[in-house]
C-alpha cells in the first residue's frame, strides 16, 4: 500500500513523565541569526492534500522511565556534526539539522557537555550515535526476546552511525513530504526535480552555466530556501506540477520558516509532543506525515505510528493474528489491531518504539 511504501523509503530531551504540563517554549533566536542557547551552530557553507491517512493519538499515553547513562564515556565524544560518534539520546533529535543561513545544529553542543543540566536546562545525553542502534536493539530484545530474529534479519540502518550522520534540511524534507502526498513515487520524484529546476534556472540566469560552479553543483544544493519560495507567486510554483492546494501548502510552510515560527533550532529542542503539535498546526501536514518526518528526518527513536496500516498489520502478524482474515473482514481503520492494544503492547519498547515499527514493517 502507498503509505507503507512511503514509510519504507521515507523524545524528549528532558526525561520526565508526559503527563506533566508542557514546559515553556524556549525563546527562538534563529530568525535573528543568534545561536539558540543549548544548541550548537557550526559556521559551515551549505546551503496527501492535507494528510488524510488514519489519524491517531500523536504519542502513547505512557509514563517514560528515566534512563541510566550508558557505559559510553561521553567526555571523550565530540559534538562536531561531521563525527560518526556524537552524543545522542532517545528523547532528542539525533540528526544534525541544516539552517537556511548555512549553519548546522545538533542537540548536544559542547557547552551542554561541559555544563550541568541545571545550568543549561538540557538533560544529559545517555548514549552516542555509535551506540544508539545497539542500545535500542538490546532494549527491544530484552522487552520481547522474539524481536531477536527480526532484528537479525532486518537491521535498521536509520539509526546506524552512518544514518545518524546524514544532515537534514528540515524545510526541504517537509516540502518533499507534501509533494509526495497522494501521488506515486515516480510522480513525486518528477515534481521535485521540476521544483528544483524552477530555482536552478533562476540561479543559472545570473551566471555562466559553463563555470565550474554550475557544472559540479549537485541538484539538491539548488533546492530553494524558505525565503525564495515565500517570495514566489503560486502560479510560478505550480509550474513544477504542483496542485493549487499543494502550492499553497508549500508556500505557507516557507512563510512559517521565514517568520521564525518554525526553525531548525525549534525542531532540535522541542519534545516529541511539542514538535508534533507545532507541525500538525501547519496546513498540509497531517499526523502521519509529521510522524514520518520525525522518524526519517529528525531521527527520533520513540515515534510510534499506530495509524500506519503497515505497522498495524506487522504487529498483528507478530502477535499471531490471521491478518489475511482480518483484511477480508474490512474492519475499518483499525482492522488489524485496535489503537489501545497497539499502545499497550508497544509501551515496553519505549523509548525505542520506532525501532519496533521498523521490525514490524519488515515482518509484514
Amino acid at each position: 500500500m502507498a503509505q507503507t511504501r512511503a514509510l519504507r523509503s521515507a523524545s524528549r530531551l528532558n526525561n520526565v513523565s508526559i503527563t506533566q504540563p508542557a514546559r515553556k517554549t524556549t525563546k527562538d533566536f534563529s530568525s535573528t541569526g543568534e545561536v539558540l542557547p543549548g544548541v550548537q551552530s557550526l559556521g559551515v557553507a551549505s546551503a496527501p492534500a492535507e494528510d488524510d491517512r488514519v489519524q491517531s493519538s500523536p504519542t502513547a499515553p505512557i509514563k517514560r522511565r528515566k534512563l541510566e547513562p550508558s557505559e559510553v564515556d561521553l567526555r571523550n565524544l565530540t559534538s562536531d556534526t561531521n563525527s560518526l560518534d556524537r552524543p545522542a539520546g532517545p528523547y532528542s533529535t539525533n540528526a544534525p539539522l541544516k539552517t537556511p543561513r548555512g549553519s548546522r545544529l545538533v542537540a548536544y553542543p559542547q557547552e551542554v557537555l561541559d555544563s550541568s543540566p541545571s545550568r543549561t536546562g538540557v538533560s544529559r545525553p545517555t548514549t552516542s550515535t555509535n551506540q544508539l542502534l545497539e542500545q535500542a536493539c538490546a532494549h527491544l530484545i530484552k522487552a520481547d526476546p522474539r524481536m531477536q530474529s527480526l532484528i537479525d534479519k532486518h537491521p535498521c540502518r536509520l539509526f546506524s552511525p552512518e544514518g545518524l550522520a546524514e544532515e537534514v534540511d528540515p524545510f526541504q524534507s517537509l516540502c518533499n513530504g507534501i509533494m509526495a502526498q497522494q501521488v506515486s513515487g515516480a510522480a513525486a520524484k518528477s515534481i521535485k526535480a521540476k521544483f528544483i529546476d524552477l530555482f536552478r534556472n533562476r540561479a543559472e540566469g545570473t551566471g555562466n552555466k559553463d563555470e565550474p560552479f554550475f557544472q559540479t553543483r549537485k541538484e539538491e544544493s539548488f533546492f530553494p530556501s524558505p525565503t525564495q519560495v515565500a517570495s514566489s507567486d503560486l502560479s510560478y510554483l505550480r509550474r513544477a506540477g504542483l496542485s493549487a492546494r499543494k502550492a499553497e501548502y508549500i508556500k505557507g510552510l516557507a512563510e512559517k520558516f521565514v517568520t521564525g515560527e518554525l526553525t531548525a533550532a525549534t525542531l532540535v529542542r522541542a519534545s516529541d509532543e511539542e514538535m508534533i503539535e507545532k507541525l500538525t498546526a501547519v496546513r498540509g501536514l497531517g499526523l502521519w506525515s509529521v510522524q514520518m518526518f520525525a522518524c526519517f528526518a529528525l531521527k527520533r527513536t520513540d515515534i510510534f505510528s499506530t495509524g500506519d496500516l503497515g505497522v498495524q498489520r506487522g504487529m498483528a502478524a507478530f502477535m499471531g493474528k490471521n491478518v489475511q482474515k482480518l483484511k477480508a473482514n474490512k474492519g475499518g481503520k483499525w482492522k488489524y489491531m485496535s489503537e489501545s492494544d497497539m499502545l499497550s503492547y508497544s509501551a515496553k519498547f519505549a523509548p525505542y518504539r520506532y525501532a519496533s515499527c521498523h521490525a514490524f514493517l519488515q515482518r509484514n
